[in-house]
């Protein structure tokens, strides 16, 4: 006989002692609809306080009917990144441009690591395989491929700048999340702290790829300057 989704209480109580009890009744939650609540908590920067418990007085079920669909905050939390992530990973640029594509392709990954602490808990854990970050992956070695290089160099310089990318986000979100004390210090200080931002960010990366291009034979044009940014 399958478990009651609320495990609420006494068998004897009915559906109408749930409902006027605030749960939802027997059946009516599902994995999709944990997803969808995680994600709005997610997105509204309140991941780190979400608990199983918490999710489940928000969708009205007791804590023990969510484990029938999931097996814990972190099986959560990857569903949901990968939710998040295919909503945001994709360049605009064109692939036959395939430095610009690869600089925006970062760029994106590293403003969703930073702006979503979720994200960035998910991708410091465990390598993510995850379908939109597989999609990703693909996406990329084959734009790293078009600069001529061979099966092993493409994971290579995709292993480089994947990375890369999820390095400085780890260091750029653990500098933002520092006191105002912490930044003292002065101009060394200063110009040490400059090191974890966007631009910077696009200058480390511009570096790697002329070292890929001159590696394939399509660099970088001297002071080229793909990314569009400082």
């Amino acid at each position: 006989m399958a478990q009651r989704a609320d495990v609420a209480g006494p068998s004897s109580r009915g559906p109408d002692a749930r409902q006027a009890a605030g749960r939802a009744s027997w059946g009516t939650i599902s994995r999709e609809d944990i997803i969808l609540a995680a994600v709005k908590v997610v997105t509204a920067g309140g991941y780190e306080q979400m608990t199983i418990r918490s999710l489940a007085g928000e969708l009205g079920v007791a804590p023990m009917s969510l484990y029938r669909h999931i097996r814990n905050k972190d099986d959560l939390l990857d569903e949901v990144i990968d939710r998040l992530l295919a909503a945001t990973w994709r360049p605009a640029a064109a692939v036959d441009d395939w430095q610009a594509w690869v600089i925006e392709a970062a760029a994106r990954l590293r403003d969703f690591l930073v702006t979503q602490p979720a994200a960035l808990h998910v991708y410091l854990r465990h390598p993510v395989v995850s379908p939109a970050a597989i999609e990703r992956m693909d996406a990329m070695m084959d734009v790293l491929r078009r600069t001529g290089a061979d099966e092993q160099t493409a994971r290579r310089a995709y292993g480089a700048v994947h990375t890369y990318t999820i390095g400085f986000a780890a260091l750029e979100a653990s500098r933002a999340r520092g006191s105002p004390g912490d930044r003292n210090g002065g101009d060394l200080a200063r110009e040490l702290a400059a090191y974890t931002t966007a631009g910077q960010f696009l200058a480390g990366l511009r570096y790697l790829l002329e070292g890929i291009g001159t590696h394939t034979g399509t660099g970088l044009a001297p002071g080229s300057d793909p990314g569009g940014q400082p």
